[in-house]
C-alpha cells in the first residue's frame, strides 16, 4: 500500500510541475509578445515623428522650387513643361538650379520624400460662382458632363445656396429647411466651401456626379455632347469627369491657360471644345504632347484666346497665365513606412510663397 501511495504522489506531483511549466512558458510568450509590440509601437510612434518632419521638409522643398521657378525672369508663366508641374524642363531651367532637382524620393535625412506640386489655377474656383458674373459657370459644367437637363437647375441652385449668406432658396434650390427634414438632419453652410467634398452634402449632388464614372471606357467627348433626354429606368448615369475635376475651393480665381484641361478651358465664355483643342495644340508646341520641351506656352491669356478667334476683353480677364495656388502632395518614406501629406501653397511674390493648410491622409 505504502508504494501505492507514494507512486500516486509522486505521479501528481509530475504533473503539478508539468502545469507550473505550462503556465510560466504561456506568461513568459505572452510578455515576450507584449515586449514586442511594445518595441513596435514606440518605433511607430517614432517613425510617425520622423515622418512628420519628413513632410514638412517636403513642403519646404516645394515652396523653394516654386520660388526658384518664379525667379526665372524669362519664363514670366508657369506652365506643365516646368519642372514643378513634373514636366520635362525648360531651356531656361536647364541654366537653373532647377535643373538638378528631382521630385521622386528626394534624400532627406533618414528618409526619402517624394512631391507632387498641382496648380490649383487649372480648375475653377466655385466659390466665385456666387458673383452674379459668374452665375452660369455651375450649369455649364453640369451641362459639359452629360447631366440630365431636369438636375441641372436644381443642383446648381443648391450648390449656390449651400454658398451664399442667407437662408432664401432659389427657384431650384434649397436652404437648411430641407436639410433638416433628412433622416440625419444637417443645416445649409451658407459660407464658402472649404473641402470640395462638401459639394456631396449638396442636393442630388450623387458621388458619380462629383467624382465622375470612372467604369467607363469611352472617352470625354462621346458623353460631351448629350442631349440632356435621362437614362434609361435603372442604369446609372455615365458621367466623363465630374465636378471635383473642374472645381477648387481654392485659387485666385482666374483660369491658367497654361496648364487648365480642355473641359476647364470650355468654362472661359466663348470657348468651345474645338478652341479649347486648339489652344491646348497652340501650347503643346510642334509634338502636340503637354509638358514637353518643344511646349510654347502663352505669356499672356490674351494670346491664347485671339489664337482662337476670340477678343472679348471679359473672357481674357477671367484667364492668367501666372498660377498662385498649389496644391503639395508629399510622400515620406522611412523604410517600408510611408504616410503622405498635403498642404496649400499661395505664392504671393517670387520670395513670399505662404502656407495655408498642412494636413495629413
Amino acid at each position: 500500500m505504502k508504494t501505492s501511495l507514494r507512486r500516486d504522489s509522486d505521479g501528481m506531483a509530475l504533473i503539478m510541475v508539468m502545469c507550473a511549466i505550462f503556465v510560466l512558458s504561456a506568461l513568459a510568450a505572452g510578455f515576450a509578445l507584449s515586449m514586442k509590440v511594445e518595441t513596435k509601437l514606440a518605433q511607430n510612434a517614432n517613425s510617425e515623428q520622423q515622418l512628420l518632419w519628413l513632410g514638412r521638409s517636403g513642403v519646404e522643398f516645394a515652396r523653394y522650387i516654386l520660388s526658384q521657378q518664379a525667379g526665372i525672369a524669362s519664363e514670366p508663366y508657369d506652365s506643365l513643361n516646368q519642372k514643378w508641374a513634373g514636366g520635362s524642363g525648360s531651356l531656361a531651367e536647364s541654366n537653373s538650379v532647377l535643373s538638378s532637382i528631382s521630385l521622386d524620393n528626394y534624400p532627406v535625412g533618414d528618409g526619402t520624400v517624394s512631391i507632387k506640386i498641382i496648380d490649383l489655377e487649372r480648375k475653377v474656383n466655385i466659390n466665385t460662382a456666387i458673383n452674379p458674373a459668374n452665375s452660369q459657370m455651375i450649369q455649364q459644367a453640369l451641362t459639359l458632363m452629360g447631366v440630365d437637363a431636369n438636375s441641372i437647375s436644381v443642383v446648381s441652385d443648391s450648390i449656390l445656396d449651400w454658398i451664399d449668406a442667407d437662408d432664401l432658396p432659389r427657384v431650384a434650390g434649397v436652404e437648411s429647411d430641407y436639410y433638416q427634414g433628412l433622416p440625419l438632419p444637417y443645416y445649409a453652410k451658407n459660407a464658402p466651401i472649404d473641402d470640395l467634398s462638401e459639394l456631396l452634402l449638396v442636393k442630388e449632388v450623387t458621388p458619380e456626379m462629383y467624382w465622375g464614372s470612372n467604369a467607363t471606357n469611352h472617352t470625354p467627348s462621346v458623353f460631351q455632347h448629350k442631349l440632356g433626354l435621362g437614362t434609361a429606368p435603372g442604369q446609372a448615369p455615365d458621367y466623363p469627369f465630374g465636378l471635383v475635376e473642374i472645381f477648387t475651393p481654392f485659387s485666385s480665381g482666374r483660369i491658367n491657360v497654361n496648364t487648365a484641361d480642355a473641359n476647364v478651358l470650355q468654362m472661359i465664355p466663348g470657348v468651345d471644345a474645338a478652341m479649347a483643342d486648339a489652344i491646348i495644340k497652340l501650347r503643346a508646341g510642334p509634338d502636340g504632347v503637354d509638358g514637353t520641351e518643344d511646349d510654347t506656352p502663352f505669356r499672356n491669356p490674351a494670346a491664347a484666346l485671339q489664337g482662337v478667334g476670340i477678343r472679348n476683353p471679359q473672357s481674357a480677364q477671367l484667364c492668367t497665365e501666372r498660377s498662385l495656388t498649389f496644391e503639395v502632395h508629399v510622400t515620406a518614406q522611412i523604410g517600408d513606412y510611408k504616410r503622405e501629406y498635403v498642404a496649400i501653397l499661395y505664392r504671393r511674390t517670387a520670395t513670399d510663397i505662404q502656407v495655408l493648410s498642412f494636413y495629413w491622409k
